[in-house]
């Protein structure tokens, strides 16, 4: 298998508050979305959501939340200042703080915040990884 992922699909109970939630953050949707499916391009990779429930039987799975999923989603900001002023936004937004932004062990700064189903959204500045011009991790 090729070392790439392309999409990654979150299943929300109300598409289209979703949707909203994620526009205030100032993500754009794409024109290729279509009815049940919202797509967000993030620069090499895209978010889509859709229906949870339909997700999860299109998976052939129970619909069944469990708490933790046991992932988290990371935006890797360029300063500390740039990752207050996101926590800003996705307050703003309607984001639920979990865990406020602030200086972390392993050196960096970074805080958590929960999507309007609980997905968690890590904003870290690290400054011993460098991004490049697109903004992509330079590993």
């Amino acid at each position: 298998m090729r070392q790439k992922l392309n999409l990654i699909t979150l299943g929300v109970h109300d598409l289209e508050k979703s949707i909203k939630f994620y526009e205030k953050l100032g993500w754009k949707k794409s024109k290729h979305s279509v009815e049940g499916l919202a797509l967000f391009p993030l620069g090499g990779i895209t978010l889509a959501l859709h229906s949870r429930h339909e997700l999860a039987a299109d998976a052939a799975v129970e619909d069944k939340p469990t708490g933790f999923s046991g992932i988290t989603f990371s935006l890797n900001a360029k300063s500390e200042e740039e990752v207050n002023a996101v926590f800003a936004e996705a307050e703003k937004a309607g984001a639920k703080i979990t865990k406020p932004a602030q200086k972390v062990y392993w050196g960096g700064y970074s805080g958590y915040f929960a999507d309007l189903d609980g997905n968690l959204i890590e904003v870290a500045f690290n400054p011993f990884w460098e991004l490049d011009e697109a903004d992509n991790l330079k590993l």
